[in-house]
């Protein structure tokens, strides 16, 4: 394991760190989570720079965020992010390990070769370990299945989730994009293993509902099979943002290939201004309603975390104000509904139709 010894002053966290931020059990798991989390998908590679990150970070944990989420191949390059959190965790949060939730996942390519990607035993538990080392960690809180995959075994898969847990480098397990089926199908296995799974972490956005469809919805079947759900892209990638109101900025997502400009449509602009409109009769901006909206009171469906990402430290301060307004009237709800529509944005429906 890397040593990250840290240099200088120590870092102090505010000591009212808990006092505005909201928290929601995973079911009747033990794994308490903010309402929001900080996820490092962007943001946090070689490609930006260092104390930006540990800003953004120091920021997070100063307002209740304890919960970072981070995978095996978010850069770039693929392993930067792992490596930088671990800097910024040696140097600020060690003495506050206790405190975090840390999660990382291993689906997606990785490295060259067979085992470089999929849900084979070999890669899930190998990546694993090559993540602690980046991060200088012995165990993560939540270890994640990144994606089905449909050719090796799902007992195969699970059985590497439950072995992370039993060899304690992982505390709790989860997974991710999966289906409503293949999550029933998963958490059986896993129930008769001794290890269930706490937490799915599906995308949902208001122009992405995927998670509502169907006879049995995921979030319904979340719910029965007593797992919390954390939603990322609650902002579909930026789009539910005043960003692109008025075009495409040339340094956007969409702007520099990040995201398919074939997302973009002119319908799908003409919703997201509607959603906007709306967002300013309730005295939010898009992006903080946009959150708010992943957040609100569904009974027993409603999400345990919203998964926001940050570019800088007041981008992560506008995202916490969603938290200000997160009850809905009806009427503004079917005003939502109107607009709130599927705009074939989920780019993570071919894996999760791997195993249907």
């Amino acid at each position: 394991m890397m040593n990250f010894l840290p240099t200088g002053t120590p870092w102090l966290p505010s000591t009212d760190r808990y006092s505005t931020m909201p928290t929601a059990r995973c079911a009747d798991s033990g794994l308490q989570l903010p309402r929001i989390a900080l996820g490092l998908w962007h943001n946090f590679g070689d490609d930006r720079p260092f104390q930006t990150q540990r800003d953004i970070i120091r920021f997070a944990f100063d307002h209740g965020i304890y919960h970072f989420d981070i995978a095996n191949n978010y850069g770039p390059p693929a392993g930067s992010t792992e490596e930088n959190f671990g800097r910024i965790f040696a140097k600020d949060l060690r003495a506050h390990r206790h405190e975090l939730v840390i999660s990382t996942k291993a689906g997606w390519d990785m490295w060259e070769g067979p085992y470089g990607q999929g849900g084979s035993r070999n890669y899930l538990l190998s990546s694993l370990d090559e993540s602690l080392t980046r991060m200088g960690l012995d165990y993560v809180d939540i270890f994640y299945h990144h994606r089905p995959e449909g050719e090796t075994r799902l007992e195969e898969s699970m059985m590497a989730l439950r072995d992370a847990v039993a060899s304690g480098k992982a505390r709790y397990v989860g997974i991710s994009s999966y289906s409503a089926h293949a999550t029933i199908e998963a958490q059986s296995i896993m129930r008769e293993l001794g290890v269930p799974l706490v937490i799915h972490q599906p995308s949902y956005s208001m122009l992405n509902r995927w998670v509502e469809e169907g006879e049995l919805s995921l979030l319904d079947t979340a719910a029965e099979q007593k797992m919390g759900v954390i939603a990322f892209s609650p902002l579909a990638q930026g789009m539910l943002t005043d960003k692109y109101l008025d075009g495409i900025p040339e340094n956007s997502r969409l702007g520099v290939g990040k995201v398919s400009r074939e997302f973009f449509t002119d319908e799908t602009l003409d919703h997201i201004r509607a959603l906007n409109d709306i967002a300013h009769e309730r005295g939010q901006d898009l992006a903080q309603m946009a959150i708010a909206w992943v957040l609100r009171d569904q009974g027993a469906r409603t999400v345990t975390t919203a998964l926001v990402g940050a570019s800088s430290v007041e981008q992560l301060s506008n995202s916490l104000g969603a938290l200000d307004a997160t009850d809905f009237s009806d009427e503004e709800l079917q005003a939502i509904d109107v607009h709130a529509v599927d705009s074939g944005i989920n780019q993570w429906w071919g894996a999760t139709e791997t195993r249907p």
